[in-house]
């Protein structure tokens, strides 16, 4: 029982200079990705070229605009998803704040979860029309060369009660937290969703567990230690002009109590991102065992 997936690291020139703000450099490559990706593979006629949902066009069960950047809902899913996740995030942090210059090399990682067909090349060519691509290498777990997939296994670990820090990375939003602190049940909730329906659409398929018995004992964890910071940040939408926030919150939480059968999901959750707009690059994870 495992959660199987694919990164890449894929290196470019800059054409022209790129300026990543702030907090947004993973919504600089979402609007390159998605305004390239709809104009190499979409059809004149689509709804979605005059500014209306591309799961209302006839051909988006084999466009790889909507199969990849607005795939549609298959009825599956926890909470009633309308739309089903897409299968890749875009882990580009390191870029937040930077300005790159005509000719000057740089990088960012994609993790793809279609573990079927990969189709790595769908991005490299959609980001190759808008920086020079020198180079797209598979990394392995601690970031040097792989040779296939990653694989992160499901089952329990064997662990006497411990303490677990997990560092949130990059602006995160969790649904369903209460009040300033990630309550442990919330947090595996939302690990355990997004992983689960992730290997569901585009792995081996669901996995046999009782999430539910999970969750409630994922509310007996607690936090011993919260350092947490909010972070502000916005972007605008090129389709209906309005400024949706991106931000959320940075920093150390620490959780005691029995997390053997909780950790793997966390660690997988490292790759998949948790909370709202992961895709982007938000809800990054760092997770360690403190003692």
């Amino acid at each position: 029982m495992t959660f199987d997936l694919y990164s890449f690291r894929l290196h470019f020139l800059a054409r022209d200079w790129i300026h990543f703000p702030d907090g947004a450099a993973g919504n600089v490559l979402r609007g390159a990705l998605g305004a390239v990706l709809r104009r190499i593979h979409c059809v004149n006629e689509c709804p979605g070229q005059r500014g209306r949902h591309v799961r209302e066009c006839q051909w988006s069960s084999w466009c790889r605009y909507a199969q990849v950047f607005e795939p549609a809902s298959l009825g599956v899913g926890p909470s009633g998803m309308r739309d089903r996740p897409r299968p890749f995030v875009l882990r580009s942090a390191h870029l937040n704040g930077k300005t790159v210059v005509p000719h000057e090399p740089f990088w960012f990682d994609i993790n793809l979860f279609e573990t079927r067909s990969p189709n790595i090349e769908v991005f490299a060519e959609a980001f190759a029309h808008w920086a020079t691509l020198v180079s797209v290498k598979p990394v392995g777990e601690d970031g040097g060369p792989a040779e296939g997939a990653i694989s992160i296994p499901l089952e329990p670990a064997s662990l006497p009660q411990h303490c677990l820090r997990v560092q949130f990375r990059t602006p995160t939003e969790l649904k369903g937290s209460v009040g300033k602190k990630p309550d442990f049940g919330v947090l595996f909730a939302r690990a355990q969703d997004r992983v689960s329906t992730l290997r569901q659409l585009y792995g081996p398929g669901p996995l046999a567990v009782d999430f539910q018995a999970m969750r409630a004992r994922a509310a007996g964890v607690r936090i011993t230690r919260c350092e947490l910071q909010h972070v502000a940040a916005g972007r605008r939408s090129s389709r209906t002009g309005l400024v949706h926030g991106i931000g959320g919150f940075v920093g150390i939480v620490e959780y005691d109590g029995a997390l053997g059968e909780f950790l793997p999901y966390l660690e997988a959750a490292r790759w998949t991102g948790v909370g709202r707009q992961c895709v982007w690059g938000k809800g990054e994870l760092g997770v360690e065992i403190v003692s």
